[in-house]
């Protein structure tokens, strides 16, 4: 599996992705963070880590 390109910690578990912004973007898109403690943008493959949630404690456990 190939790792997600920028992860980005997070407090809430909804978000919004919209890549780099301006022209070099894509269409703003809200995510919502699930039971995995995660989501990956469809765009841009950017995943949205929910602090504290299970992801997170899994990142910090493999560190």
């Amino acid at each position: 599996m190939i790792p997600p390109p920028e992860i980005i910690r997070v407090e809430t578990a909804r978000v919004a992705c919209d890549g780099d912004g301006g022209p070099l973007g894509h269409p703003r898109v809200f995510l919502q963070i699930d039971e995995k403690g995660f989501v990956d943008c469809g765009y841009c493959d950017r995943r949205f880590v929910l602090g504290g949630g299970v992801a997170d404690r899994a990142q910090g456990e493999a560190a």
